[in-house]
């Protein structure tokens, strides 16, 4: 695991940079369909650098994650014979079957809660295209989720500045499975009262 430290100390690297939006953009874009770094990373080095840019960091990190997704979708559409050397690097391959199931299921919710969560989403970018699930539906599903993934840490970092992001990194976890339930709950909730 010492290259995944390598990799994310060169991410970071990227935060001083007169470049840093661009490296932004790039490393969101390239973590929705192939990156193992989440750029999460680079967004909170930013966010902190420049608290006043916040959202417009969110907006960037957003921008590239759900363009890459849509490239991830690309692949698994059209290239599937290219994603499985991506999908065996991380040793993802055998989770291929069980996202499939999760799209046959619930379509968008899987894109939605995966693109929220520490999940890959490379793995359900890729086999979105690969199930050929309604790109519409990936679409929405990944502007809503990536945008309240990375605008949520914005926000945390511009009311709390420092003291949030030893937060973030100790409970990114626990606190993405808590906005999870609460987003599927709310989609419940409108469904029902819907009805």
């Amino acid at each position: 695991m010492r290259w995944v430290k390598k990799i994310y100390n060169w991410t970071l690297s990227w935060a001083d940079s007169k470049y840093s939006v661009w490296a932004l953009f790039l490393l969101a874009f390239s973590e929705s369909s192939f990156f193992p770094i989440p750029p999460d990373v680079l967004l909170i080095a930013l966010c902190l650098g420049r608290p006043k840019k916040s959202f417009y960091y969110a907006f960037i990190c957003s921008l590239g994650s759900v363009l890459g997704g849509m490239f991830g979708y690309l692949i698994g559409y059209k290239f599937y014979d290219l994603a499985t050397p991506i999908l065996d690097f991380y040793g993802l391959n055998n989770k291929v079957d069980m996202v499939s199931e999760l799209y046959q299921q619930y379509a968008g919710w899987a894109v939605g809660i995966a693109g929220f969560t520490p999940i890959p989403y490379k793995v359900f970018t890729i086999t979105a295209g690969f199930c050929k699930i309604d790109f519409l539906v990936f679409c929405f599903a990944s502007v809503v989720s990536r945008s309240a993934r990375f605008f949520i840490v914005a926000t945390l970092i511009k009311i709390f500045g420092e003291k949030i992001r030893t937060f973030i990194d100790k409970y990114f976890n626990i606190l993405t499975i808590v906005f999870s339930i609460l987003l599927i709950g709310g989609f419940v909730l409108i469904k029902y009262f819907l009805k």
